[in-house]
């Protein structure tokens, strides 16, 4: 029982990780064909956090299994 919580929550955590991904690639290309370099920032920013989620779930993944 307490496996399929934790496989529950590593799902929801990448699907987290994948969303935060593609809202910070659409965020970064919306700054950089508006040239609004605040944007573009933030989008990096999301991009780069969604990346370190996914990684982090990966890793926890392949040191359980």
């Amino acid at each position: 029982m307490a496996e399929q919580d934790l496989k529950g929550r590593m799902l929801i955590g990448k699907l987290a990780g994948l969303a935060l991904v593609i809202v910070g690639v659409l965020l970064a290309a919306s700054g950089y064909r508006g040239g609004s370099p605040g944007y573009m920032a933030a989008g990096i920013a999301l991009l780069v956090i969604g990346l370190i989620v996914l990684v982090r779930k990966i890793l926890t993944r392949n040191q359980i299994g």
